[in-house]
């Protein structure tokens, strides 16, 4: 039998609701079922294209048949064909069932998830050249989350590490506020006590961020690679990860704001640390 990047795709037109294609899609607003399946949805026409652009192969692709003859709609149709992907053609009622917004997307991309092994972050971060990873500690808010992803690939990160009980980063809001950067960047996960073991593998140094940092996030220049740990939005980073970090910062306010947003701090460090290394 031939694989499935051999093969053509499949074409079906679906009406009903019921159908049970459809329901196995709708299904993956669960994470229970995106984590026994490893799949999850994409939502967006440009969202599926730059997916198809990075390299990613689509299971399953869903578009509104009022829009099939648009060029990129036909385009991103025939990628995932070529790769032996499923089409679906599906009216506007349909598509509204699957994404259960006011303003449902026209295309809807199901892809297999992705998340590299702990054992081999350092050193695939060293294979590409790499010299910055993101590690997050049980960050609770899909947003977020991907809005850190999407940061992380601004400043032209290698890799997000992902730690402890962190949401899903595959769930729809997650990856809608990646804005495609879910698609560029490698993501890995472990344990908290993973972590914490491994942690002699880094081979370069790790900046953490707390409000009982007693150094100017401004004042640190770690040589490359670097690691910039970030704890979740109420406590900040557990004590025993504030006690890994090489250098403890923080982020100096003038205002009344106990604290910044996660996100925030994050995009303000990481820009912080790469301005160097950015031109416009």
């Amino acid at each position: 039998m031939n694989s499935r990047a051999q093969r053509n795709g499949l074409i079906k037109e679906i009406t009903a609701v019921s159908n049970q294609h459809i329901k196995d899609i709708k299904a993956l607003e669960r994470r229970k079922i995106r984590n026994e399946t490893r799949l999850f949805m994409a939502e967006g026409l440009q969202l599926v294209a730059f997916a198809l652009e990075a390299g990613w192969v689509a299971e399953t692709l869903v578009y509104a048949k009022n829009i099939k003859t648009h060029e990129l709609v036909q385009q991103v149709a025939a990628k995932v064909y070529a790769k032996g992907g499923l089409i679906l053609e599906v009216s506007e009622q349909v598509l509204s069932k699957i994404t259960h917004r006011d303003n449902p997307q026209h295309v809807i991309g199901v892809f297999q998830q992705r998340f590299g092994t702990l054992a081999d972050l350092a050193s695939d971060v060293e294979a590409a050249g790499g010299d910055m990873v993101v590690a997050m500690e049980g960050v609770k808010d899909p947003g977020n989350l991907g809005t850190t992803i999407r940061t992380s690939d601004a400043v032209g990160a290698s890799a997000m590490l992902l730690i402890g009980e962190t949401t899903d980063p595959f769930s729809l809001e997650a990856v809608r506020a990646t804005m495609g950067s879910i698609f560029h960047i490698p993501l890995y996960r472990a344990t908290r006590e993973e972590f914490l073991a491994w942690r002699q593998n880094w081979p370069g140094a790790i900046v953490g961020t707390h409000l009982k940092g007693a150094v100017d996030y401004r004042e640190v220049k770690p040589e490359d690679p670097v690691m910039v740990l970030m704890g979740n939005e109420q406590s900040g980073l557990p004590d025993a990860f504030a006690d890994t970090c090489d250098h403890l910062v923080k982020i100096p306010m003038a205002g009344r704001a106990e604290s910044l947003n996660l996100a925030v701090s994050t995009g303000i460090t990481l820009f912080r640390l790469r301005e160097g290394k950015l031109e416009l």
